[in-house]
């Protein structure tokens, strides 16, 4: 079974994108590309991520102009003070998910962020350091390989948790870890496999 999806110009791509324009343009940008020291896009995928905990991605990535506006551009800092009044605007939001847990638990990580940034300097390469310093590029021929989560995104989930993490389970690490290019899973075949 041929796992690589083609567009009209033959571009080998992995098949979970599909051919929606708006997720193969995050397959082809984004996903799996490692981009150092840029902790706001961290903190804009740990909140699209927990976001998503029961959803899938692409009702998230169809929201996230408007998440992109609801947080003030990602600003960890900001939405780290956000109140009770903040909460209640973002629950009249149709834009985004209006789900006060995930609400609520995106300001408690925001606050859970900047501790990490204000105790190791930066959350990126706090992140990095559970990988040696280097991101892992796998190297798996099929989409059937590619897992769910890792005994590391499990570690990695149970320190962030420790740090006050919520909605940050060892699956949507793994989906952040390869969000974010600290782990690459696009497929051997896939054009975006090379980092």
């Amino acid at each position: 079974m041929h796992n690589l999806s083609t567009n009209q110009n033959s571009i080998h791509r992995c098949p979970w994108c599909g051919t929606d324009p708006l997720y193969v343009a995050y397959h082809d940008e984004e996903w799996g590309r490692y981009i150092p020291n840029d902790d706001q896009r961290q903190f804009e995928f740990l909140v699209l991520e927990s976001a998503q905990a029961g959803l899938s991605w692409i009702t998230i990535l169809r929201k996230r102009e408007a998440y992109r506006t609801a947080y003030l551009d990602f600003d960890a800092t900001k939405v780290a003070q956000w109140k009770e009044e903040d909460i209640q605007r973002l629950l009249a939001n149709p834009g985004i998910i209006r789900n006060r847990r995930k609400i609520e638990a995106s300001i408690g990580n925001a606050q859970a962020f900047l501790a990490i940034q204000n105790k190791y300097g930066s959350f990126s390469q706090w992140l990095l350091n559970f990988f040696d310093g280097k991101p892992l590029v796998n190297h798996f021929k099929e989409q059937n390989e590619v897992p769910a989560l890792t005994p590391l995104s499990t570690v990695i989930s149970k320190e962030m948790k420790s740090h006050g993490f919520k909605f940050f389970g060892p699956t949507i690490c793994y989906a952040h870890l390869q969000a974010t290019g600290y782990i690459n899973d696009h497929l051997i075949d896939c054009e975006f496999h090379s980092p």
